[in-house]
């Protein structure tokens, strides 16, 4: 029961929840931007939450379904039409055969996630079928969805009219603040460098995918040193080192990069800070010209920031009714 591509919209692509495991043979872990949204979209049309989604970002893509279904939008808010008419996000309804589902302009929020009864049924790559575009393999073909591509669904089912109640819908903010725990190499810089950092107010610049988002502001100030054999001459080189996802890396001090599901697994730059794991949710939901905060927290506080994360899910499934 394939869904045809009429129009794919922005970087459109088929994720799940990821491919842990691998990074340190240097394939990053991919899987959706906001698995929050992700796993909230594959509840509504009675999925399992690592089902596989289509994750577009900025623009929504057009699709016609050859099969009735069952279908749910999340993530960014952005107008859903099912053969011209508006759907509700965040709630389960159902398509027959031959109707068109589109989308009209970004709102708020950046990424949606459109999820069909039986998840998009790609082939497994290394225990998941989220696409690594860079790496050319996973998802549809290894790369992001084309005009005219004919992507499979797992099957009928699904119950529509499910709702994730208005309380557990996250709100998309031009203004942020990002959670961050601060190391492996905040030491290089000055005193007035890691308050600058975590004291001014940065902008996201264009440059935001999935592999990285680049922040515009202020310049860091680093200390002075020799810098040792293997470093480059840039104050944030270091001898290569491991990157973790949400990491904060500032070539030449300025423009902050976050690292995301993306990402390459290490490189040369210090890693001043790293987001914490609920909070890149937040950040794949930033668009350009979001004006966003570090804010510098413990191990254990984001430690419970997770747990949070967990008991979100649940009363999610709780409002759904879902088994799965």
């Amino acid at each position: 029961m394939p869904v045809e591509i009429l129009e794919p919209g922005l970087a459109s692509s088929i994720q799940d929840r990821g491919r842990p495991g691998y990074y340190s043979v240097g394939i990053p872990p991919s899987g959706a931007a906001d698995l929050r949204a992700a796993a909230a979209a594959n509840l509504l049309v009675g999925n399992t939450p690592d089902a596989a989604v289509i994750e577009s970002p900025y623009m929504g893509p057009a699709l016609r379904f050859d099969e009735p279904t069952v279908v749910a939008v999340t993530g960014a808010t952005m107008p859903v039409l099912l053969n011209g008419a508006p759907v509700p996000q965040w709630e389960s309804f159902a398509v027959a055969a031959g109707d068109r589902l589109t989308f009209g302009f970004l709102q708020a929020g950046a990424r949606v996630y459109i999820a069909v009864a039986g998840g998009f049924d790609v082939p497994t790559v290394l225990g998941s079928r989220s696409t690594y575009a860079l790496g050319g393999f996973g998802g549809f073909e290894g790369r992001n969805l084309r005009k005219g591509d004919l992507v499979p669904i797992g099957g009928a089912g699904g119950t529509p009219g499910r709702v994730v109640p208005e309380e557990l819908r996250p709100v998309h903010s031009r203004d942020v603040e990002l959670r961050v725990v601060m190391g492996l190499y905040d030491y290089r810089l000055t005193d007035a460098g890691r308050s600058c950092l975590l004291e001014s107010e940065w902008s996201l610049t264009p440059v935001a995918d999935r592999t990285g988002f680049r922040y515009s502001g202020p310049v860091l100030e680093w200390e002075q040193r020799v810098q040792p054999f293997g470093a480059g001459s840039d104050p944030s080189n270091i001898v290569d080192a491991g990157y973790p996802i949400g990491s904060i890396q500032v070539p030449g001090g300025v423009e902050p990069i976050i690292l995301h599901r993306d990402a390459v697994s290490g490189g040369g730059y210090a890693m001043l800070a790293t987001v914490i794991s609920t909070d890149l949710n937040l950040v794949a939901q930033c668009s350009p010209g979001t004006r966003t905060r570090f804010v510098a927290v413990t191990l254990e506080e984001a430690l419970r920031a997770r747990a949070a994360a967990a008991d979100w899910e649940s009363r999610v499934r709780q409002a759904l009714g879902a088994a799965v």
